[in-house]
């Protein structure tokens, strides 16, 4: 019978860190940013809240990391495939109700600290967008198809305006599909004038 090798140090601290942002993810999606707190991470990470500071530094750091580790839908091809990615993505979105994400969209909407920490994986994801877009204006179009997603999201799930809050979502999907082509397509493809 062989004795298990000891861990090293980096293999050990790599598992706390991973367990740590494991309980703050789970903390994060089900209280959001405001109600979670740095011992309660800890606690379910069964670590002490000093060692979650001096992994992560600040609440708004670990944050930023689950973000950062959060999956983001894969946007590639043509535009038209892009579009049509992202069309997918917000489809699914519109059809269950995305709990966990929806808890961290209120706390970048009500906590600037959070609204901070996500704006890189927001860019990552426009970065993607931008480019599957034949355009000089790739960022704007994409800032732009992200936003107009963002914005059904919420306006469905948190805001639940009454329209939209009971639309069919194949409906939904049906009309912002020729805006959403046209803003990825090259412009020339889109017509748009220069």
């Amino acid at each position: 019978m062989t004795t298990p090798r000891p861990t090293s140090r980096a293999e050990q601290r790599r598992r706390t860190e991973a367990r740590i942002l494991d309980a703050a993810t789970q903390a994060f999606f089900s209280a959001g940013y405001d109600r979670t707190t740095i011992r309660a991470v800890a606690a379910a990470a069964g670590v002490d809240a000093g060692l979650v500071m001096h992994y992560f530094g600040s609440k708004q750091e670990l944050f930023r990391q689950v973000i950062d580790a959060a999956p983001v839908p894969e946007i590639s091809g043509a535009p038209g495939q892009a579009a049509e990615q992202i069309l997918a993505a917000l489809a699914n979105r519109l059809e269950s109700e995305p709990v966990a994400s929806l808890a961290l969209l209120r706390s970048m909407l009500t906590n600037p600290e959070a609204a901070s920490a996500a704006s890189a994986g927001i860019a990552r994801y426009q970065g993607q967008i931008a480019q599957a877009i034949p355009a000089d204006d790739a960022g704007l179009r994409a800032a732009i198809i992200s936003a107009i997603t963002l914005g059904i999201t919420v306006s469905r799930h948190l805001i639940k305006s009454d329209e939209l809050a009971t639309a069919d979502p194949a409906q939904v999907i049906r009309l912002l599909r020729p805006g959403l082509l046209s803003l990825a397509a090259s412009p020339t493809t889109a017509g748009t004038r220069g």
